[in-house]
């Protein structure tokens, strides 16, 4: 078995990743850690999350010394903010151990991209080279080749994996931009205090427009531009993305169909709707399901994920699972 540590645990993803990996036959959870400064340090996870008492009774540990954690782990999730995920994960890239970042830290290979979208300046441009971006359905043969994965985001990944088939099929129109529409459950922003993604105060709002940080994100990895706008619902968890799309001359239903199950013949994680996909189906599961409807040359897909197992930490150790040759599914279904 592998040992593996989670960074970051006492957040909603750290929690879920917990629980994931306690259960998994092949790597061994030996440690949680949060920053020296938290509130949360020498608590149990349970004593946060009541759900996982007698599931996940590891204490959360201050992270102290970083070469020591990096002794003692083969695998390391880091579920950090993007600050810390820069800091923290070279130290243990260069110890040889495996590295999840669940951060946008090494997302898109363009320093440029972080002073403008996350506010720092990013000092490891040869680690952005070689990190491999972890959406595991279109990049998984690169998974296995390395040991820094930039685990996809949330909204990047149901956008793209509605995408990604049209586009590298040729079946969209290239001068019409793809629109994204999206709406994120309050559990996106993280489990801090804020009035704003307070529960009681949230309505139905779009943020971000036009300047959100997973615009570019999802445009590099599609490889062309698109229109995101993302919008805070209030519901608990689950992202529901509606993306409207000119199709290419000619282009009909029985293509778009072609293109998916092709796409995702192989990817047990992506299941194909008949009907249009609701938040309610994905909750709580490590899928992203995906239905489309075709009319007069143009295509609206919907997508459907749980924003904290297949936006983050289902997906996260899907990729793992990769790295390490385990069937994709091990320990998540």
């Amino acid at each position: 078995m592998l040992n593996a540590v989670i960074i970051g645990a006492s957040g909603y993803t750290g929690a879920e990743l917990a629980r994931i990996l306690t259960h998994h036959p092949e790597f061994n959870l030996t440690a949680l850690y949060v920053s020296r400064q938290s509130a949360d340090a020498h608590q149990p996870l349970s004593a946060l999350y009541p759900q996982l008492a007698h599931c996940v009774e590891l204490p959360l540990l201050p992270l102290e010394n970083v070469s020591a954690v990096a002794e003692q782990a083969d695998v390391v999730f880091l579920a950090t903010a993007h600050e810390v995920s820069h800091d923290l994960a070279p130290h243990f890239y260069a110890k040889g151990c495996q590295v999840f970042d669940l951060s946008g830290a090494f997302r898109v290979n363009n320093r440029e991209f972080y002073p403008q979208f996350y506010g720092f300046s990013h000092q490891y441009p040869e680690l952005l080279q070689s990190a491999v971006y972890g959406l595991p359905e279109w990049t998984g043969a690169r998974i296995v080749q390395t040991n820094l994965v930039a685990v996809a985001g949330c909204y990047p990944t149901v956008s793209q994996l509605c995408l990604k088939p049209l586009i590298e099929a040729g079946l969209l129109d290239d001068n019409v931009l793809p629109v994204i529409n999206a709406v994120s459950g309050v559990s996106g922003a993280g489990r801090k205090a804020s009035l704003k993604s307070s529960f009681c105060e949230v309505s139905l709002q779009p943020y971000g427009v036009f300047n959100h940080r997973h615009q570019p994100e999802i445009a590099t990895h599609l490889g062309r531009e698109v229109i995101f706008t993302p919008h805070l619902g209030n519901f608990k968890r689950g992202i529901l993305a509606t993306i409207t799309a000119k199709l290419a001359q000619g282009v009909n239903e029985s293509a778009v169909q072609q293109a998916f199950e092709q796409a995702y013949a192989n990817a047990p994680l992506v299941r194909l709707c008949s009907t249009l996909p609701a938040v309610a189906q994905v909750q709580q599961t490590p899928f992203c399901d995906i239905g489309f409807r075709v009319q007069h040359g143009h295509i609206i897909i919907v997508g459907a994920e749980d924003n904290l197992l297949k936006g983050a930490a289902a997906q996260a150790v899907q990729c793992a699972n990769i790295r390490n040759q385990f069937e994709q599914t091990l320990g998540l279904i």
